[in-house]
């Protein structure tokens, strides 16, 4: 099955660049990436703190069933414009994986379609081809496909419009 998230990693780069394109508005995804509710529904992880605003931090983790922290990242938000970009850094606790930096850009394609691109840069090349055998691009697939089936489920049959979820 193909994966409708991309990876494109060059050989020999510290960098990475994902890409997405949803059925969604460019208003609906940027939300997806900014409010906790919904991340924490697509992502599948608990936000325990949430500042979409330049300086701001954020931070969550993942447990297992029987409630135990299995991973957890934090990082600062750099740059935000709403429904355009987000600057960030991303890094994961308790790994030997320095901080990485992100950009994330939102595309309006149509009034109803919208892109993600996020170009993640590594402190070497090392480290981003240590990550990429990590099972990464299934899990950036399996939790944009959940982001689209979330909004999906909320879409209007007759006119076609998509809200969130409440």
């Amino acid at each position: 099955m193909e994966l409708k998230t991309k990876i494109q990693a060059e050989d020999g780069k510290q960098e990475i660049f994902i890409t997405r394109e949803f059925d969604l508005p460019v208003e609906l995804l940027f939300k997806a990436y900014t409010e906790a509710e919904l991340f924490e529904q697509w992502m599948g992880t608990k936000v325990t703190k949430f500042e979409n605003k330049p300086h701001g931090s954020y931070r969550f983790e993942t447990s297992n069933p029987q409630g135990d922290v299995v991973f957890s990242a934090n990082g600062t938000i750099h740059d935000i414009v709403q429904n355009e970009k987000i600057i960030r850094t991303f890094q994961m606790e308790n790994t030997p994986f320095p901080a990485q930096i992100e950009f994330l850009e939102f595309e309006k394609l149509t009034d109803t379609t919208s892109k993600i691109t996020i170009q993640t840069i590594y402190k070497s090349a090392d480290f981003r081809d240590q990550h990429l055998k990590l099972p990464f691009a299934q899990g950036i697939n399996m939790a944009h496909n959940r982001l689209q089936e979330m909004f999906d489920v909320f879409r209007d049959t007759r006119s076609g419009v998509c809200a969130p979820p409440k």
